[in-house]
């Protein structure tokens, strides 16, 4: 009797080692995921305005890297039919630093911010996710501003580096109202897409921001605040007028934004979970 215990006491040691093998090599669900982020928001809800603002300053500083590693590239590459291919790795630099630092971005809020409020909805709730993003928006903005005055009035680039990265923001420019908003769509989708992605990721974080933003790059796909550094330059540079600059290209690039990251992917990462929770 005490050899049989014995034995069931040590099958059981061996089925529990197992299942917390197999427990700590599995992704997390999806329910869990959705926990992790939706947690993030409700902290990031939380933060003082002040905080908030100058990280949204940084990230709009960092994401400067974003059009300045695709101007070098640009810059040094021939001119070939696969030279977009390689300049495009440049854009996900300042997203590393962004994401990587935990500054504060307007993309990467429209999910984490949205779940909190589609979990519990009231007008307090409301009222918070409008004045983070509000924020969020606003210090992103600032940053971009500031980094395209500081590249624009000061010797920190050479002219040549300068003229390619005009050449670069050209490219985001060029389309039409209806659609910027269906790239921008796009952008905000892969946004979200990626948020939702880094909490699995573990030690694959670099790798998850690497290929989305790089998918992001190659598509064509517009994103509000690298699209904001780019129309600041353009503007400074005599080759856009700013109420262009804010009708034409902002208002359509961050209503896109917006719908991907919010209307579309949050709402469908919300659905899958929501009789889960």
């Amino acid at each position: 009797m005490a050899q049989r215990k014995q034995q069931a006491h040590t099958q059981g040691s061996k089925e529990s080692k197992e299942e917390r093998e197999v427990e700590a090599h599995s992704a997390p669900s999806t329910p869990v995921i959705y926990e992790i982020v939706r947690r993030f928001g409700e902290e990031e809800m939380r933060r003082p305005a002040l905080s908030l603002w100058w990280s949204g300053v940084a990230a709009g500083l960092s994401i400067s890297f974003s059009l300045l590693a695709q101007a070098v590239l640009l810059l040094h590459l021939p001119d070939t039919p696969w030279r977009p291919l390689l300049v495009a790795l440049g854009f996900p630099v300042g997203f590393l630093m962004v994401v990587l630092g935990r500054q504060q971005l307007f993309t990467e809020n429209t999910i984490t911010m949205v779940l909190p409020f589609m979990a519990e909805p009231s007008v307090r709730n409301l009222t918070l996710l409008a004045r983070i993003w509000g924020i969020v928006l606003l210090a992103n903005m600032a940053g971009s501003l500031a980094a395209a005055l500081f590249c624009t009035f000061t010797p920190v680039i050479s002219p040549e580096v300068r003229e390619s990265m005009v050449r670069v923001a050209q490219h985001g420019v060029e389309f039409g109202w209806v659609e910027l908003v269906f790239r921008a769509i796009t952008a905000g989708f892969l946004m979200a897409a990626m948020v939702w992605l880094l909490p699995s990721a573990e030690g694959a974080q670099f790798h998850v921001i690497l290929l989305i933003t790089y998918v992001i790059a190659i598509s064509g796909a517009v994103h509000i605040v690298t699209g904001s550094m780019e129309a600041f330059l353009l503007v400074l540079d005599g080759q856009l007028a700013v109420g262009t600059m804010l009708g034409g290209f902002m208002a359509p690039v961050l209503l896109g934004n917006v719908i991907g990251g919010t209307a579309l992917f949050a709402l469908l990462s919300y659905a899958q979970v929501m009789k889960e929770i």
